[in-house]
Protein backbone atom coordinates (compact mmCIF):
# COMPACT_ATOMS: atom_id res chain seq x y z
CA UNK A 1 0.00 0.00 0.00
CA UNK A 2 1.24 3.49 -1.42
CA UNK A 3 1.27 5.84 2.03
CA UNK A 4 3.10 8.58 0.55
CA UNK A 5 1.52 11.84 1.27
CA UNK A 6 0.06 13.66 -1.59
CA UNK A 7 1.45 17.16 -2.18
CA UNK A 8 0.52 20.40 -4.53
CA UNK A 9 3.70 22.28 -5.18
CA UNK A 10 2.00 25.90 -6.39
CA UNK A 11 5.69 27.45 -6.83
CA UNK A 12 7.90 30.01 -9.01
CA UNK A 13 9.63 28.37 -11.71
CA UNK A 14 12.14 29.87 -14.33
CA UNK A 15 11.57 32.14 -16.79
CA UNK A 16 12.40 34.34 -15.20
CA UNK A 17 15.23 33.42 -13.49
CA UNK A 18 15.40 35.09 -9.91
CA UNK A 19 16.17 33.29 -6.59
CA UNK A 20 12.62 31.71 -5.88
CA UNK A 21 11.90 30.03 -9.53
CA UNK A 22 15.86 28.71 -9.30
CA UNK A 23 14.93 26.96 -5.91
CA UNK A 24 11.80 25.66 -7.47
CA UNK A 25 13.05 24.11 -10.29
CA UNK A 26 15.59 22.51 -8.25
CA UNK A 27 12.35 21.28 -6.24
CA UNK A 28 10.90 19.92 -8.74
CA UNK A 29 13.68 18.40 -10.30
CA UNK A 30 14.94 16.65 -6.76
CA UNK A 31 14.77 12.77 -6.62
CA UNK A 32 14.33 12.76 -3.06
CA UNK A 33 11.16 14.91 -3.14
CA UNK A 34 9.58 12.98 -6.13
CA UNK A 35 10.10 9.87 -4.08
CA UNK A 36 8.81 10.82 -0.67
CA UNK A 37 5.59 12.21 -1.91
CA UNK A 38 3.29 12.32 -4.79
CA UNK A 39 3.82 15.45 -6.05
CA UNK A 40 1.94 17.99 -8.29
CA UNK A 41 3.68 20.94 -9.33
CA UNK A 42 1.82 24.59 -10.54
CA UNK A 43 4.15 27.33 -11.64
CA UNK A 44 2.78 30.44 -9.70
CA UNK A 45 4.79 32.99 -12.02
CA UNK A 46 2.40 34.61 -14.96
CA UNK A 47 5.79 36.87 -15.75
CA UNK A 48 7.90 35.36 -18.24
CA UNK A 49 10.84 37.90 -17.91
CA UNK A 50 12.77 40.34 -15.44
CA UNK A 51 10.89 43.68 -16.54
CA UNK A 52 7.26 41.92 -16.32
CA UNK A 53 7.12 41.72 -12.77
CA UNK A 54 5.13 43.79 -10.73
CA UNK A 55 3.41 44.81 -13.80
CA UNK A 56 0.16 44.39 -15.51
CA UNK A 57 -1.71 44.21 -18.58
CA UNK A 58 -4.11 41.66 -20.28
CA UNK A 59 -1.24 39.40 -20.97
CA UNK A 60 -1.02 38.82 -17.51
CA UNK A 61 -4.52 39.00 -16.81
CA UNK A 62 -4.91 36.13 -19.30
CA UNK A 63 -2.30 33.62 -17.50
CA UNK A 64 -3.73 34.62 -14.09
CA UNK A 65 -6.77 33.23 -15.13
CA UNK A 66 -4.84 30.16 -16.67
CA UNK A 67 -3.01 29.54 -13.49
CA UNK A 68 -6.66 29.98 -11.22
CA UNK A 69 -8.08 27.51 -13.54
CA UNK A 70 -5.33 25.08 -13.28
CA UNK A 71 -5.48 25.08 -9.51
CA UNK A 72 -8.88 24.64 -9.56
CA UNK A 73 -8.65 21.58 -11.61
CA UNK A 74 -5.69 20.22 -9.26
CA UNK A 75 -7.92 20.74 -6.01
CA UNK A 76 -11.11 19.04 -7.75
CA UNK A 77 -8.70 16.03 -9.31
CA UNK A 78 -7.23 14.87 -5.82
CA UNK A 79 -7.10 15.17 -2.57
CA UNK A 80 -4.30 16.57 -1.43
CA UNK A 81 -2.33 16.19 2.48
CA UNK A 82 -0.86 19.47 2.31
CA UNK A 83 -0.23 22.61 -0.42
CA UNK A 84 3.03 24.21 -0.16
CA UNK A 85 3.09 27.71 -1.75
CA UNK A 86 6.16 29.90 -2.60
CA UNK A 87 3.38 33.12 -1.37
CA UNK A 88 5.14 36.75 -2.39
CA UNK A 89 4.00 38.39 0.17
CA UNK A 90 3.69 42.13 -0.50
CA UNK A 91 3.08 44.23 -3.57
CA UNK A 92 0.44 43.17 -6.95
CA UNK A 93 2.19 39.78 -6.82
CA UNK A 94 0.42 39.23 -3.31
CA UNK A 95 -2.40 40.03 -4.44
CA UNK A 96 -2.47 38.01 -7.21
CA UNK A 97 -1.31 35.14 -4.97
CA UNK A 98 -4.07 35.70 -2.59
CA UNK A 99 -6.60 34.28 -4.95
CA UNK A 100 -5.00 31.11 -4.96
CA UNK A 101 -5.07 30.89 -1.35
CA UNK A 102 -8.65 31.86 -1.56
CA UNK A 103 -9.13 28.45 -3.21
CA UNK A 104 -6.82 26.19 -1.09
CA UNK A 105 -9.14 27.73 1.93
CA UNK A 106 -12.33 27.16 0.37
CA UNK A 107 -11.48 23.14 -0.36
CA UNK A 108 -10.26 23.37 3.44
CA UNK A 109 -6.54 22.23 2.41
CA UNK A 110 -3.69 22.12 4.60
CA UNK A 111 -1.21 24.84 3.72
CA UNK A 112 2.29 25.84 4.26
CA UNK A 113 4.47 29.29 2.73
CA UNK A 114 7.89 29.00 1.97
CA UNK A 115 9.16 32.48 1.47
CA UNK A 116 11.60 33.63 -0.81
CA UNK A 117 10.95 37.08 -0.24
CA UNK A 118 9.84 39.63 2.77
CA UNK A 119 8.17 42.67 2.94
CA UNK A 120 5.01 42.01 5.67
CA UNK A 121 6.08 44.46 8.18
CA UNK A 122 6.80 47.21 5.79
CA UNK A 123 3.19 46.46 3.96
CA UNK A 124 1.23 46.17 7.20
CA UNK A 125 1.23 50.13 7.41
CA UNK A 126 -1.88 49.58 5.13
CA UNK A 127 -5.06 48.90 7.75
CA UNK A 128 -6.41 46.40 4.17
CA UNK A 129 -3.03 44.55 4.04
CA UNK A 130 -3.37 43.85 8.00
CA UNK A 131 -6.52 42.10 7.20
CA UNK A 132 -5.60 40.29 4.43
CA UNK A 133 -2.63 39.25 6.19
CA UNK A 134 -4.80 38.14 8.87
CA UNK A 135 -6.74 35.90 6.74
CA UNK A 136 -4.15 34.48 4.73
CA UNK A 137 -1.76 33.32 7.77
CA UNK A 138 -4.54 31.78 9.66
CA UNK A 139 -4.52 28.32 10.30
CA UNK A 140 -1.51 27.96 7.68
CA UNK A 141 2.48 27.18 8.58
CA UNK A 142 5.31 28.65 7.46
CA UNK A 143 8.98 28.25 6.15
CA UNK A 144 11.33 30.67 6.70
CA UNK A 145 14.96 30.84 5.33
CA UNK A 146 16.60 32.28 8.11
CA UNK A 147 15.70 33.43 11.83
CA UNK A 148 16.72 36.46 10.69
CA UNK A 149 13.24 36.36 9.06
CA UNK A 150 10.96 36.01 11.24
CA UNK A 151 10.73 39.23 12.40
CA UNK A 152 8.60 40.25 9.35
CA UNK A 153 5.78 37.92 9.89
CA UNK A 154 5.74 37.95 13.62
CA UNK A 155 2.73 40.32 14.00
CA UNK A 156 0.50 37.15 12.51
CA UNK A 157 2.55 33.84 12.71
CA UNK A 158 3.04 32.32 16.47
CA UNK A 159 6.85 31.35 16.12
CA UNK A 160 5.30 27.70 17.17
CA UNK A 161 4.07 27.66 13.13
CA UNK A 162 7.39 28.20 11.35
CA UNK A 163 10.21 26.06 10.10
CA UNK A 164 13.54 27.14 8.90
CA UNK A 165 14.88 25.74 6.12
CA UNK A 166 18.18 27.66 4.69
CA UNK A 167 18.49 27.39 1.12
CA UNK A 168 21.15 24.89 -0.53
CA UNK A 169 22.15 24.59 -3.94
CA UNK A 170 24.40 21.33 -6.12
CA UNK A 171 27.25 21.80 -7.20
CA UNK A 172 28.19 23.36 -10.04
CA UNK A 173 27.47 20.98 -12.97
CA UNK A 174 30.57 22.41 -14.95
CA UNK A 175 32.71 22.49 -11.88
CA UNK A 176 35.39 19.98 -12.74
CA UNK A 177 35.52 21.34 -16.20
CA UNK A 178 36.61 24.55 -15.04
CA UNK A 179 40.07 25.34 -14.57
CA UNK A 180 41.50 29.03 -14.13
CA UNK A 181 43.34 30.86 -16.04
CA UNK A 182 46.63 31.86 -15.74
CA UNK A 183 46.89 35.43 -13.81
CA UNK A 184 50.17 37.10 -14.86
CA UNK A 185 48.76 40.46 -14.00
CA UNK A 186 48.70 40.31 -10.46
CA UNK A 187 45.30 42.34 -10.85
CA UNK A 188 42.86 40.76 -8.43
CA UNK A 189 39.59 40.31 -10.47
CA UNK A 190 36.07 41.54 -8.69
CA UNK A 191 33.42 39.95 -9.22
CA UNK A 192 29.64 40.96 -9.10
CA UNK A 193 26.79 38.40 -10.18
CA UNK A 194 23.77 39.38 -9.55
CA UNK A 195 20.68 41.18 -11.91
CA UNK A 196 21.58 43.99 -12.92
CA UNK A 197 19.26 45.95 -10.76
CA UNK A 198 19.93 49.15 -8.17
CA UNK A 199 19.13 47.56 -5.29
CA UNK A 200 21.23 44.51 -5.47
CA UNK A 201 24.21 47.49 -4.98
CA UNK A 202 25.40 48.32 -8.34
CA UNK A 203 25.90 51.68 -8.67
CA UNK A 204 27.51 51.52 -4.69
CA UNK A 205 30.32 48.74 -6.00
CA UNK A 206 31.12 51.48 -8.68
CA UNK A 207 31.28 54.32 -6.36
CA UNK A 208 33.42 52.11 -4.01
CA UNK A 209 35.73 51.23 -7.14
CA UNK A 210 36.08 54.57 -8.06
CA UNK A 211 37.34 55.49 -4.42
CA UNK A 212 40.06 52.34 -5.43
CA UNK A 213 41.40 53.70 -8.35
CA UNK A 214 41.89 57.22 -6.34
CA UNK A 215 43.80 55.32 -4.05
CA UNK A 216 45.73 53.87 -7.21
CA UNK A 217 44.51 50.28 -6.14
CA UNK A 218 45.05 47.44 -9.62
CA UNK A 219 42.03 45.89 -10.02
CA UNK A 220 39.10 44.45 -12.31
CA UNK A 221 35.65 44.32 -11.28
CA UNK A 222 33.27 41.90 -13.47
CA UNK A 223 29.57 42.30 -13.48
CA UNK A 224 27.82 39.56 -14.93
CA UNK A 225 24.31 39.35 -14.84
CA UNK A 226 20.76 40.58 -16.73
CA UNK A 227 20.19 43.27 -17.42
CA UNK A 228 17.17 45.00 -15.41
CA UNK A 229 16.10 48.19 -13.94
CA UNK A 230 19.93 48.89 -15.26
CA UNK A 231 20.12 49.00 -18.62
CA UNK A 232 23.33 48.52 -20.26
CA UNK A 233 23.02 51.89 -21.40
CA UNK A 234 22.72 53.52 -18.10
CA UNK A 235 25.50 51.06 -16.96
CA UNK A 236 28.11 52.24 -19.76
CA UNK A 237 27.20 56.02 -18.98
CA UNK A 238 28.04 55.68 -14.80
CA UNK A 239 31.39 53.85 -15.68
CA UNK A 240 32.17 56.95 -17.75
CA UNK A 241 30.97 59.03 -15.70
CA UNK A 242 33.33 57.49 -13.05
CA UNK A 243 36.37 57.20 -15.31
CA UNK A 244 35.97 53.38 -15.02
CA UNK A 245 36.59 52.35 -18.36
CA UNK A 246 40.17 50.50 -17.70
CA UNK A 247 38.69 48.88 -14.77
CA UNK A 248 35.31 47.91 -15.04
CA UNK A 249 33.54 45.18 -17.25
CA UNK A 250 30.08 44.41 -17.94
CA UNK A 251 29.47 41.15 -19.23
CA UNK A 252 25.42 40.50 -19.47
CA UNK A 253 23.68 37.27 -17.91
CA UNK A 254 25.82 33.62 -18.38
CA UNK A 255 24.85 30.82 -17.67
CA UNK A 256 26.50 26.97 -17.64
CA UNK A 257 30.07 26.66 -17.97
CA UNK A 258 30.78 30.47 -18.79
CA UNK A 259 28.88 31.33 -15.50
CA UNK A 260 31.60 28.65 -13.72
CA UNK A 261 34.30 30.20 -15.45
CA UNK A 262 33.87 33.91 -14.19
CA UNK A 263 33.64 32.20 -10.72
CA UNK A 264 36.85 30.24 -11.49
CA UNK A 265 38.85 33.09 -12.51
CA UNK A 266 37.90 35.40 -9.74
CA UNK A 267 39.98 36.68 -6.37
CA UNK A 268 37.11 37.92 -4.53
CA UNK A 269 33.12 38.12 -4.52
CA UNK A 270 31.23 40.90 -4.25
CA UNK A 271 27.30 41.53 -3.45
CA UNK A 272 26.44 44.58 -1.73
CA UNK A 273 22.54 44.51 -2.20
CA UNK A 274 19.97 46.16 -0.26
CA UNK A 275 17.29 44.76 -2.45
CA UNK A 276 13.85 45.05 -0.41
CA UNK A 277 13.12 41.61 -1.34
CA UNK A 278 16.29 39.96 -0.65
CA UNK A 279 16.34 36.92 1.66
CA UNK A 280 19.22 34.71 1.75
CA UNK A 281 21.63 35.59 -1.34
CA UNK A 282 22.04 32.14 -3.18
CA UNK A 283 24.70 33.63 -5.35
CA UNK A 284 26.92 33.44 -2.05
CA UNK A 285 26.50 30.08 -1.55
CA UNK A 286 27.92 29.80 -5.79
CA UNK A 287 30.95 32.02 -4.35
CA UNK A 288 31.24 29.66 -1.33
CA UNK A 289 31.78 26.87 -4.04
CA UNK A 290 34.44 28.30 -5.88
CA UNK A 291 36.20 29.04 -3.00
CA UNK A 292 36.33 32.82 -2.75
CA UNK A 293 36.05 35.00 -0.43
CA UNK A 294 32.46 37.40 0.43
CA UNK A 295 31.86 41.20 0.85
CA UNK A 296 28.01 41.23 1.62
CA UNK A 297 25.58 43.62 3.69
CA UNK A 298 23.07 42.02 6.41
CA UNK A 299 20.16 42.64 4.59
CA UNK A 300 17.58 38.98 4.97
CA UNK A 301 19.47 36.08 6.45
CA UNK A 302 22.71 37.00 4.29
CA UNK A 303 24.31 37.12 7.56
CA UNK A 304 23.05 33.21 8.12
CA UNK A 305 25.46 32.48 5.28
CA UNK A 306 28.02 34.47 5.10
CA UNK A 307 29.50 35.07 8.43
CA UNK A 308 31.95 38.38 9.20
CA UNK A 309 35.63 38.18 9.86
CA UNK A 310 35.37 34.34 9.07
CA UNK A 311 34.20 33.63 5.53
CA UNK A 312 34.05 37.52 4.20
CA UNK A 313 32.81 40.55 5.27
CA UNK A 314 29.31 42.56 5.72
CA UNK A 315 29.15 45.62 5.50
CA UNK A 316 26.67 48.12 5.84
CA UNK A 317 24.03 48.85 3.28
CA UNK A 318 25.08 51.87 0.51
CA UNK A 319 28.13 52.41 2.08
CA UNK A 320 30.84 52.77 -0.97
CA UNK A 321 33.27 53.85 1.55
CA UNK A 322 33.28 50.84 4.11
CA UNK A 323 32.68 48.90 0.72
CA UNK A 324 35.86 49.94 -0.76
CA UNK A 325 38.05 49.65 2.76
CA UNK A 326 36.87 46.29 2.64
CA UNK A 327 37.51 45.46 -0.57
CA UNK A 328 41.11 47.13 -0.28
CA UNK A 329 41.53 44.94 2.84
CA UNK A 330 41.11 41.52 0.59
CA UNK A 331 43.60 42.71 -2.43
CA UNK A 332 46.10 43.81 -0.20
CA UNK A 333 46.28 40.61 1.81
CA UNK A 334 46.49 37.05 -0.75
CA UNK A 335 46.83 34.74 2.40
CA UNK A 336 43.44 36.40 4.59
CA UNK A 337 41.36 35.75 0.87
CA UNK A 338 42.96 32.12 0.50
CA UNK A 339 41.88 31.37 4.28
CA UNK A 340 38.55 32.96 3.84
CA UNK A 341 37.81 30.91 0.73
CA UNK A 342 38.83 28.29 1.87
CA UNK A 343 36.11 28.29 5.37
CA UNK A 344 33.78 29.75 2.71
CA UNK A 345 34.26 26.33 0.80
CA UNK A 346 33.62 23.98 3.95
CA UNK A 347 31.13 25.98 5.37
CA UNK A 348 29.17 25.42 1.79
CA UNK A 349 29.52 21.44 2.36
CA UNK A 350 28.98 21.21 6.20
CA UNK A 351 25.64 23.25 5.17
CA UNK A 352 24.08 24.52 2.50
CA UNK A 353 24.35 21.79 -0.31
CA UNK A 354 21.54 20.71 -2.02
CA UNK A 355 21.31 17.24 -0.18
CA UNK A 356 20.93 18.91 3.01
CA UNK A 357 18.33 21.42 1.38
CA UNK A 358 16.26 18.68 0.12
CA UNK A 359 16.60 16.67 2.90
CA UNK A 360 15.38 19.34 5.72
CA UNK A 361 12.73 20.10 3.03
CA UNK A 362 11.14 16.45 2.95
CA UNK A 363 11.40 16.43 6.88
CA UNK A 364 9.34 19.60 7.54
CA UNK A 365 6.84 18.63 4.51
CA UNK A 366 6.62 14.73 6.03
CA UNK A 367 6.18 15.97 9.61
CA UNK A 368 3.68 19.16 8.22
CA UNK A 369 1.75 16.31 6.45
CA UNK A 370 0.98 13.95 9.32
CA UNK A 371 -0.56 16.63 11.37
Amino acid sequence: MDNKLKVLFILHLPPPVHGASMVGQLIQGSPLVNNSFEADYINLSISKNLNEIEKYGILKFIRLLKLQFKVLYHLFKKRYDLCYVTLTVSGPSFYKDLFIIVLLKLFRRKIVYHFHNKGVEDASRLWINRGLYRFTFSHTKSILLSSHLYPDIRRYVDEKDVYYCPNGIPLNPYFDNIRPQENNTNICKLLFFSNMMQQKGVYILLDACKILKYDKIDFECHFVGAWSDISQDDFIYHVEKRGLQKHVFAHGGKYGNDKGSFFSNSDIFIFPTYYHNETFGLVNLEAMQFSLPIISTTEGGISEVVTDGVTGFLVPQQDSESLAEKIETLINDLDLRHKMGKAGNERYYANFTLEHFEARLVNILKDLGKK
